[in-house]
């Protein structure tokens, strides 16, 4: 197992460092250029990290004010695009921004709701605020020439929806986010 942050995920896939990558990696049409996934597992959607008591309710409060994202995340551009037009504030790991909204650096941290959904387990003082402002789907990133592991990972995956893991590990991890729904329909590629 090799630790990697949201700017190294595809250089390490790319250059053989790692086979695979789990890491709420969203599949967008840039990064399948570069590299393969596998079905998508998971649907996350962006939203708003304050500490608690703050007046902020979503995007569209933090105009004009630093909001901490991860660089190399599509969060960073979501932030960056936002039409209040927040400020964003790039660092290299989740872990990162949520020390930045503890010494009051930061008004916010924004990205996908499952990772939110960690931080705010992690700090009692913080609650997840708005509605989600993307949808970021979440496959499991893969090196292009690697087919037969692409086709592997998506067995293991279809398995896991079938016989109710995934179910039960929405359930376990990601409670606080609400009921779990069903799992995201396989689509393949090839």
């Amino acid at each position: 197992m090799t630790a990697t942050n949201s700017a190294s995920r595809i250089p390490s896939l790319q250059d053989g460092t790692v086979d695979i990558v789990v890491q709420t990696m969203t599949m967008n049409c840039e990064r399948w250029q570069k590299v393969n996934f596998s079905t998508e597992y998971f649907t996350a959607g962006q939203r708003i990290l304050v500490r608690r008591g703050s007046p902020v309710r979503s995007i569209a409060d933090l105009g004009g004010q630093k909001v901490c994202s991860a660089i190399g995340s599509t969060s960073i551009r979501n932030v960056a695009a936002a039409p209040a037009k927040p400020l964003p504030v790039g660092v290299p790991d989740w872990t990162d921004c949520l020390v930045m909204l503890q010494q009051n650096q930061v008004a916010a941290v924004s990205t996908d709701d499952s990772i939110l959904a960690g931080l705010a387990a992690q700090d009692p003082n913080t609650v997840v605020v708005g509605p989600r402002f993307s949808d970021e789907p979440y496959g499991i990133g893969i090196n292009r020439d690697a087919t037969d592991l692409v086709r592997f990972v998506n067995g293991v995956l279809a398995q896991l929806r079938a016989d109710g893991t995934w179910t039960r590990l929405y359930t376990r991890w990601l409670a606080a986010l609400g009921p779990a729904p069903q799992p995201p329909t396989a689509r393949y590629r090839d």
